[in-house]
């Protein structure tokens, strides 16, 4: 098999087999297909586009270039993922409350791609907060106190990863079918029993109208199905920044605000819904609004706030910068500018729940 003639094959728009895009994930993974090599076949894949097979397959090859946990011990470990937006600060919020809520979250985020802003990113702002830490430590934190959120390691899904990267280089990120395999990829291999999706839509976001949406969530959904990983898809309004703030350190300051009560409307809306979902599907309450309530009470009574102290001091960061945000570094020069008028969305009615798969 050679890599020139996959190129080829996909370049002129027929499609790739489960056996050549084996052939080529072994290949980059291990580094006999180097990156102009992928980069050609990543290029040809977002300009002639993919079959669902094809996407399903490049989704399984990525999820088990490495090592696929096993987290049955830690029980039903539902898990979150946002097809990511500008200021979306949503998973440091709603995990923190969920796992506070009894769900064991073993989440795994990413780094930010294209203009969105990433998890692990806003994480490694508090100063001494590990994201790299070995598996082991990532369950037994999960056993010990309900919740561990990593970046996503060596070992796990390592062809997603430098394929994620090289997307970014190539501006090959708004493909639905790249960003489907990327994003379950991910999902199968951090090895959670059920999943919530939060595809973001709008202007923000990489989906930039709710058909597209709409396709993306089926596409996940479909692939999850094929894994045995019921997934839940919520579809988002990103037609603007989500909160107050948009920066590493700044979101982190607004997801400790939200958690002692001070949240804005927009992230209510989008917590409360992914969040009710991922209870739901834990067995933890069947119906959306109850689950809603459950969530409210534990912002009220400070639970889901404690249970994010005790997730930063559990991998070594420094909670009193969460304790006295003012701790944080600020710039410079600060400047208020406001906006002269409101803009009004008629692409999606409301922020979450327009619609679920």
């Amino acid at each position: 098999m050679n890599i020139l003639e996959i190129i080829a094959k996909k370049r002129d728009g027929k499609e790739i087999s489960k056996e050549e895009i084996n052939f080529f994930i072994t290949g980059y993974t291990k580094g006999t297909i180097t990156d102009y090599q992928a980069a050609a076949l990543l290029m040809a894949m977002y300009i002639q586009g993919m079959t669902k097979e094809e996407t399903t397959n490049l989704t399984l090859a990525m999820a088990h270039s490495g090592d696929v946990l096993d987290l049955s011990d830690l029980g039903c470990v539902v898990d979150k993922h946002s097809t990511g937006g500008v200021g979306d600060k949503v998973t440091l919020i709603l995990i923190p409350i969920v796992a506070s809520l009894g769900v064991p979250v073993a989440k795994m985020s990413g780094r930010g791609l294209g203009f969105t802003g990433g998890t692990i990113d806003k994480l490694e702002s508090i100063p001494g907060y590990h994201t790299n830490i070995a598996i082991e430590e990532f369950k037994q934190n999960v056993k010990e106190i309900g919740v561990s959120l990593m970046g996503q390691t060596l070992n796990l899904a390592p062809a997603d990863k430098k394929i994620y990267a090289l997307r970014d280089t190539i501006a090959c990120t708004d493909s639905i079918p790249l960003i489907a395999s990327s994003i379950m990829s991910k999902k199968i291999a951090a090895g959670a029993s059920k999943i919530v999706l939060d595809i973001t839509c709008g202007d923000g976001a990489f989906m930039k109208n709710l058909e597209g949406a709409e396709k993306l969530a089926k596409w996940m959904q479909a692939i999850g199905k094929i894994a045995n990983k019921e997934t839940v898809g919520i579809i988002t309004n990103m037609e603007e920044p989500l909160g107050y703030t948009v920066g590493n350190s700044l979101e982190v300051i607004e997801a400790v605000q939200a958690l002692q009560g001070n949240m804005a409307e927009d992230v209510q809306e989008v917590v409360e819904e992914l969040g009710a979902w991922m209870l739901k599907l834990a067995g933890k309450g069947e119906n959306i609004i109850e689950n809603k309530k459950k969530i409210r009470q534990q912002i009220q009574n400070k639970q889901a706030y404690k249970k994010l102290l005790q997730l930063v001091e559990k991998q070594g960061g420094d909670i009193t910068f969460l304790e006295n945000t003012n701790k944080f570094p600020k710039a410079k020069y600060i400047a208020k500018v406001e906006s002269k008028y409101e803009r009004i969305c008629a692409k999606t009615s409301g922020r979450s729940g327009r619609n679920s798969f």
